[in-house]
């Protein structure tokens, strides 16, 4: 068992490495896949002449771990559409409007003005065509719902999908990218003609049952909220979850029960277990109750919309549940890592998943922490070590995802422990309650006590989420953590359990180098950050200037204080530059940054009888002027505009620094403008 742990292991690093091979770097695909086939041939070759004398070649396991890579190289350009030839980019594609027949994929949270979906195109300009894009559909309470699988014709203009425009903002294009998505429309409900409403495919079948469960709850009188966590939890849809509820359960440090995944999976496989234990009364019981187990298993994670942590559990707990079946001795890492082989074999990019990533980090840190704390107290009495159980699970699942978290998410909830210690066990209740209730709800029988008695379970839990979030001096924000922080945190961990373990001076001095290399990174990153620079950010209508002196960053803006204190474009900046202070003050007419001259020209168009020459010129707020005759008198060196101007401005004044050779930087189409 302890070889084929380590065989399995390192054939999945190779996995992961040519994954990551294919990511960052431009292979050429039909190279790399004869490559592999080659290889894969030889290595058949090599085992069929050699046969018992190949576990004593070193050079068998060297070439079938090569050819791990390559299959991992493989599969991940397998899954990249763009290199098909039916792909849209390879049409011909008009700049006014594209004739594109598309079908509704998945239905995506909304914004404040669109609904949005990532759809599967059909047709492109009257050719057959393959492709995903994503579709924002301007509000209208007059429209009726699109639905997965609903088929619709438009035509319009392809759009890219904006880049960020702030430093260390999300790149919600990359993201977008790892699920094929490369281009996206707008669009009015008057513009989408319906093809077809029926169902061909296996998500579009998921969503009319959840759309049936949600009218049929609706309907036995579960208000709004309550509905929006039966959706989370139950359905794993959580794009209906009010705003101040959600981050109530982020800052609490208990929003992984509204994300399905192993805990939700675990707890539907107990209660499966039980309620089909007669079938093992049956004379092949043994086979029939894993199948059913299975079969309802992989029926709630297409429910739930296949995320990676679902599917991540899902496999997990169908290897268990077979495994304990069949009466075969399982170990959880091997049962780990034979989940993730195959996961990215056939789903390259879940790699790059944070639910993925959090999933797997969350149930290596149970598994192998969670053992060493529980020893530390052992209670005499039930309740106080179920308690400690969850307490002890808890806190190891932490130490399995707060360094990655922290690169994520930088902030820490200081009472996760409190949280989850009641959250837990409620997440039970809920989850057994709750598909007895949509069972009964479709069956149409679903007595009022019920709707009353669940609504109450979910409001109290709500309640108490937002009591426990209200202590927000235990909350952590805007903690700076980057990459190479998370990979000598796993090392430390890694490193100390394995000194429990074995307590040798081997394990204690990679310990201590793991110590001193994080603290060395930390170092680096901290004189990393030491430095000046001058900022002008891209804000919708507003201006926000930011000048940085090694740790602390002056604020000028013309935002009011909500709005200062929730912009995002300051939060990412200070986290991604360790800015300790922060400053505001409101826009000046003249900025000195080193030996350079900035002169702001707002609305009011004021810049004569100016007696020095400015290196550069900001416009803001729309100003009424010549530029030919702003460039003639200070002669800049450089016009730059944000984006608190008319785009119809902009582009008079992008073509007037063309014409007269300046260089014209627009933040809304290049970024932020920066002097460091």
């Amino acid at each position: 068992m302890k070889l084929l742990n380590f065989t399995i292991i390192k054939l999945t690093l190779c996995l992961v490495a040519g994954i990551l091979l294919a990511h960052v770097l431009t292979l050429n695909f039909h190279i790399i896949l004869y490559a592999t086939i080659g290889l894969t041939l030889l290595i058949g070759g090599y085992w069929f002449v050699l046969r018992s004398k190949i576990s004593r070649s070193p050079l068998f396991g060297i070439l079938a771990y090569v050819c791990m890579v390559g299959v991992g190289i493989t599969s991940y350009h397998i899954q990249d559409e763009t290199l098909r030839p039916q792909h849209y980019t390879h049409l011909k594609d008009s700049e006014t409007a594209n004739a594109i027949v598309f079908q509704i994929k998945e239905r995506l949270k909304p914004d404040a003005y669109n609904d949005k979906y990532i759809v599967s195109l059909k047709s492109f300009n009257d050719k057959a065509a393959l492709g995903h894009l994503l579709i924002n559909v301007k509000r209208d309470s007059l429209s009726n719902p699109i639905l997965v699988d609903d088929e619709f014709y438009t035509s319009t203009a392809l759009q890219t999908i904006q880049k960020p425009l702030n430093p260390y903002q999300f790149d919600y294009s990359k993201y977008l990218e790892l699920q094929q998505v490369y281009h996206q429309l707008y669009l009015n409900s008057d513009m989408l003609l319906q093809l077809s409403d029926s169902k061909s495919t296996i998500y579009g079948y998921a969503d009319q049952l959840r759309t049936t469960i949600n009218t049929r709850l609706v309907a036995a009188g579960f208000k709004k909220d309550v509905l929006s966590i039966m959706n989370a939890v139950l359905l794993g849809q959580r794009q209906n979850i009010d705003k101040t509820i959600y981050n109530n359960y982020v800052n609490s440090g208990t929003i992984h029960i509204l994300a399905v995944s192993g805990l939700h999976v675990g707890l539907i496989l107990w209660i499966l277990n039980f309620v089909f234990r007669p079938l093992l009364y049956l004379k092949y019981g043994n086979v029939i109750r894993p199948f059913v187990l299975v079969t309802i298993l992989w029926s709630f994670a297409v429910i739930a919309g296949l995320s990676p942590s679902v599917t991540r559990a899902v496999t997990m707990f169908s290897i268990i549940s077979i495994a304990m079946h069949l009466k075969r001795p399982t170990n959880i890492y091997n049962t780990l890592v034979i989940s993730a082989f195959f996961i990215l074999l056939f789903k390259p990019t879940f790699l790059f998943s944070v639910g993925f990533q959090m999933s797997y980090l969350a149930v290596l840190g149970i598994v192998s922490v969670q053992p060493i704390i529980y020893k530390l107290w052992k209670p005499k009495y039930i309740l106080p070590d179920k308690l400690w159980q969850i307490f002890t699970v808890t806190l190891a699942a932490q130490a399995g995802v707060v360094p990655i978290s922290l690169f994520y998410f930088h902030q820490f909830p200081g009472l996760f422990f409190i949280s989850n210690i009641v959250v837990i066990p409620f997440l039970g209740v809920i989850l057994g309650f709750g598909l007895l209730v949509i069972a009964l709800a479709l069956l149409n029988v679903l007595p009022e006590f019920l709707v009353i008695s669940y609504s109450f379970i979910i409001d109290s839990l709500n309640l108490f989420i937002a009591w426990v979030a209200k202590f927000e001096d235990f909350l952590f924000r805007d903690i700076p953590f980057t990459i190479l922080q998370v990979i000598f945190s796993y090392l430390i961990i890694t490193c100390l359990v394995q000194v429990y373990k074995f307590q040798n001076f081997k394990w204690t001095a990679l310990t201590l180098i793991a110590i001193i290399g994080f603290q060395s990174v930390s170092f680096y990153n901290k004189h990393q950050t030491q430095n000046d620079a001058f900022i002008i950010f891209n804000k919708s209508r507003y201006s926000i200037i930011g000048k940085k002196q090694t740790d602390k960053l002056i604020i000028y803006h013309n935002l009011d204080t909500v709005k200062l204190a929730s912009d995002y474009a300051i939060k990412n900046y200070k986290v991604g530059e360790a800015i300790n202070n922060i400053v505001a003050d409101s826009l000046q007419s003249v900025y000195q940054y080193e030996n350079k001259t900035i002169l702001t020209i707002d609305s009011l168009a004021v810049y004569k009888g100016i007696s020095f020459q400015p290196d550069y010129i900001l416009l803001r707020n729309s100003p009424r002027l010549n530029l030919n005759r702003v460039i003639d008198s200070l002669q800049p060196q450089q016009i730059i505009a944000d984006a608190s101007n008319y785009k119809s401005y902009l582009k008079r004044w992008k073509e007037t620094c063309r014409k007269r050779n300046i260089r014209f930087h627009q933040t809304n189409e290049m970024g932020a403008f920066l002097i460091e």
